[in-house]
């Protein structure tokens, strides 16, 4: 039988992911300490309210990217401990869609800043 919905028991679960990432997952704790300087630069940058909001977004996609590459990763690593070249093409595609992640959001905050400081 599946469990009731309970809004509290998700957030908590949710929470207890965030506190996981953040306590297990090195990538994630050096992302962080990167993208809340960031978040808190594009605050003071003179943008329009889209602008702030899709500089913002783009870094929480790294964050978001990061969380499914850590469950990927998790999950490969709970079927087997043995080197497999499916669980090496898995986790190397997590991280493949972490570095596109980031690269999107280098070029676009490269983009944006460019027409800060230079229009």
């Amino acid at each position: 039988m599946k469990p009731k919905y309970s809004l509290f028991s998700n957030t908590q679960y949710a929470l207890q992911g965030l506190l996981s990432l953040v306590k297990f997952e090195s990538s994630f704790k050096i992302e962080l300490s990167i993208i809340i300087p960031a978040l808190i630069l594009d605050y003071f940058l003179p943008l329009s309210l889209v602008e702030h909001l899709f500089l913002a977004g783009v870094l929480v996609l790294i964050l978001i990217v990061e969380a499914l590459n850590s469950a990927i990763e998790a999950c490969v690593d709970l079927i087997t401990n043995e080197w497999h070249e499916k669980a090496k093409r898995a986790k190397d595609c997590g991280s493949a869609a972490v570095f596109f992640a980031i690269v999107f959001a280098l070029f676009s905050w490269g983009v944006v800043l460019f027409k800060v400081f230079y229009e």
